[in-house]
């Protein structure tokens, strides 16, 4: 990388957690300069605006997100395993989701439905994406057999989405774990009893 696009992804890394703890609203520029020890110049320098900054911000979070799916989803080969294996994640990581403040997802996609039009459809397509893998995973298991054949993949990708994040969001203003894994568990009961092949 060019010093210009290592300075640029610095920015990025530093300021991630910042945005997805206070917020786009939340967060000032101090924020931004104090995180990363630059000048609001050489942030200017490589961001056209705060919009550019959260932007990109959001794309590294759901990046990573996404590589901590794959690394949780890695040993599982099962379409079953697969579904187990999201909610393992959800189970096992609950400490540091709370401490990176939450699911980027649904923190964004509380700012960004009435006050930022700018990144609306980056927290759109994110949401389909990943509602496409729960759909991928779900037809896989009906093409093997292990899932029952009439299922209807989409409507249960975005519950799952739809439950998730409702209990990241009541675990968090609880400052407890407890709601999110009493999701987790009614998510694991619709998987044992309305989708795999009994």
């Amino acid at each position: 990388m060019s010093k210009s696009e290592k300075t640029k992804a610095f920015i990025i890394e530093k300021a991630a957690p910042v945005f997805n703890t206070k917020g786009y609203a939340g967060t000032a520029l101090s924020d931004l300069t104090e995180i990363t020890g630059l000048t609001k110049g050489a942030i200017y320098g490589n961001f056209e605006n705060k919009d550019a900054v959260a932007t990109a911000v959001f794309e590294y979070n759901i990046t990573k997100l996404n590589e901590r799916f794959d690394a949780q989803l890695g040993g599982a080969t099962t379409a079953s395993e697969k579904l187990h294996a999201y909610l393992s994640y959800y189970r096992n990581n609950w400490k540091s989701i709370s401490q990176r403040g939450g699911c980027p997802i649904l923190n964004a996609s509380v700012e960004a439905d009435d006050n930022l039009p700018f990144l609306k459809n980056n927290v759109q397509q994110s949401i389909k994406k990943w509602a496409q893998r729960f759909i991928s995973i779900l037809n896989q298991g009906v093409k093997n057999g292990e899932f029952k054949p009439a299922i209807e993949a989409a409507g249960y990708a975005y519950t799952f989405i739809a439950l998730i994040e409702g209990g990241i969001m009541l675990s968090k203003i609880n400052n407890s774990p407890a709601r999110l894994f009493l999701v987790l568990n009614r998510i694991e009961t619709i998987i044992n009893t309305e989708i795999i092949h009994s």
